[in-house]
C-alpha cells in the first residue's frame, strides 16, 4: 500500500469509530424511556440536539475559517476527544443526586454534536489533500465509515451478555465514549495532510457565503440539503419503526436491533460503489439515480408495518440509496470551490444540511401520530426530489465539468 492509501485508510478507521457516539442516544432510546420516563419529544431531541450542536459547531467554525487555519488533523483529534468526554459524561451524571438525567443528556449530546463538527467536515478536507481524479471514491468510503459507525451503537445494544441479557445503556455509551477515544489517539499519531493541498489561507469572513452566492456551488449544495432532509429522519426512525413492527409480530427485540444496524451500516458499501461510479460515471447522474430510488423507498417502506420481513428489505434498500450520493455532494463542491477554502464550503455545506435534519426529526413522530408510519415517511421524499432536480441542473452548466475529471 503506499502512503496515500494508508493514511486514507487509517483515517477511515478512525471517522467509524468516532462517528460511534453520534446515534449512542438515539439507538437506546426504548431503554431511555423506561430509565427516565423520556416522552416522545424527549426522544426526538436525543438525536435533535446532537445535529443542533453540529449545526452551532459548524457555523463557528466555517466562520473562523478553523478548518483552514488549523492543521484539519489536530482538529479531528480534538473533536474526537471532546466528544468522547461529553458522550461519557452522560451516564455520570444520570447518578449525581438532583440532577434530572433527561434534560443533562440533551445539553451533553448537543456538545457531542459541537465536537462532531471538528472531525467530519476537516476529515473531508484531508481526503481532498490526498486525492484528485480519486475523490468521489476516498470521500465516499469516508462517508461508509461514517455510515457504519452510525450504525455501530444498535449492533452494540443487540449483543448479549453471558447471561443472555441485553448491555445495560450506560455500557452502550462507555463503549462508544471508548472507540471515539481510539479514534483521536489514532488521527493524532499517524494522520497527516497530503500533497494536494492549497497554501494556508487567511481569514475571510466572506467564504461562508461563498457556497449560496456561486450557482454551481448552490445547485450542489441544494443537492445535498433535499438528501439531508431524508437521510437523518430515516436513520433515527426507521430503527424504532423496526421495534415495534418486530414487536407487534411476536419477533425478538435483538433481531430488530440487528436489522435497525443493518438498514444503517449498508450505506458503507453504497457509499464506496457510488463514489467509484461517481469518479467514472459523473457525480450528477450517480446522485441524481440514488435519489429517485431513496424517494421511492421513502413512499414504500411506512407502509409495510405489519409485514416485518418486507419492511426489513424495503429498509436495506432505501439504507443502501439514501446515503449511496452523500460523498458526491462533498465531492462536488470541494471540486467547485475555491481551492483555498475547501475546509470553510464543506462545513458551511454540512451545517445547513444538519440544520435541515431538525425538521425532519421532529415531523417524522409528529407525523406518525397523526397519519401513521406510512405518510410520515412518504414525506420525507420531497428531499430527494428537490436534491435530483438541483443535480441534473448542475449537470447543464459548464462549471460542471470541473466536476470528477471531468465527468459531470
Amino acid at each position: 500500500m503506499t502512503t496515500k492509501h494508508i493514511q486514507l485508510t487509517l483515517l477511515a478507521v478512525a471517522e467509524l469509530l468516532a462517528m460511534a457516539v453520534w446515534f449512542s442516544a438515539s439507538a437506546l432510546v426504548p431503554q431511555l424511556q423506561d430509565a427516565w420516563g423520556l416522552s416522545a419529544g424527549g426522544a426526538a431531541w436525543m438525536t435533535m440536539s446532537v445535529q443542533l450542536g453540529f449545526v452551532v459547531g459548524a457555523v463557528l467554525s466555517a466562520a473562523l475559517n478553523i478548518p483552514d487555519r488549523w492543521p484539519a488533523p489536530k482538529v479531528v483529534a480534538v473533536g474526537t476527544m471532546l466528544a468522547a468526554a461529553a458522550n461519557g459524561a452522560i451516564p455520570i451524571a444520570s447518578t449525581i443526586e438532583g440532577v434530572d438525567p433527561a434534560t443533562t443528556a440533551i445539553a451533553l449530546r448537543f456538545v457531542t454534536g459541537a465536537a462532531l463538527a471538528l472531525v467530519y467536515p476537516p476529515g473531508m478536507k484531508i481526503v481532498a489533500s490526498w486525492t484528485r481524479s480519486d475523490r468521489g471514491l476516498w470521500i465516499g468510503i469516508l462517508v461508509g465509515a461514517l455510515a457504519v459507525g452510525s450504525a455501530s451503537p444498535h449492533l452494540l445494544a443487540a449483543l448479549r451478555g453471558p447471561e443472555g441479557a441485553l448491555p445495560a445503556w450506560s455500557t452502550v455509551m462507555y463503549a462508544t465514549s471508548v472507540l471515539s477515544v481510539v479514534a483521536g489517539l489514532l488521527v493524532f499519531a499517524f494522520i497527516r495532510l497530503g500533497p494536494h493541498l492549497a497554501a494556508s489561507a487567511p481569514f475571510d469572513w466572506r467564504q461562508a457565503a461563498a457556497g449560496l452566492s456561486d450557482r454551481p456551488t448552490r445547485l450542489a449544495n441544494f443537492g445535498y440539503f433535499g438528501h439531508m432532509f431524508e437521510l437523518y429522519a430515516m436513520w433515527a426512525w426507521l430503527p424504532v419503526m423496526l421495534l415495534a413492527a418486530y414487536e407487534a409480530a411476536g419477533w425478538s427485540e435483538q433481531s430488530a436491533r440487528v436489522a435497525g444496524f443493518g438498514v444503517i451500516a449498508i450505506g458503507g458499501i453504497s457509499s464506496v460503489l457510488a463514489g467509484r461510479w461517481a469518479d467514472r460515471l459523473g457525480r450528477t447522474r450517480v446522485t441524481a439515480a440514488a435519489m429517485v430510488l431513496s424517494g421511492a423507498c421513502a413512499m414504500t417502506a411506512g407502509f409495510l408495518f405489519d409485514h416485518p420481513l418486507l419492511l426489513t428489505i424495503a429498509g436495506l434498500v432505501w439504507g443502501f440509496a439514501v446515503i449511496a450520493d452523500s460523498a458526491q455532494f462533498s465531492a462536488a463542491v470541494s471540486e467547485l470551490a475555491d481551492p483555498r477554502y475547501v475546509g470553510t464550503a464543506l462545513t458551511v455545506q454540512t451545517s445547513i444540511g444538519f440544520l435541515l435534519t431538525l425538521i425532519t426529526l421532529r415531523g417524522v413522530p409528529l407525523l406518525v401520530d397523526l397519519w401513521g408510519w406510512g405518510p410520515a415517511f412518504a414525506v420525507l421524499a420531497l428531499g430527494p426530489a428537490v436534491g435530483a432536480w438541483s443535480m441534473l441542473r448542475l449537470r447543464s452548466l459548464p462549471e460542471s465539468l470541473r466536476m470528477a475529471s471531468g465527468n459531470r
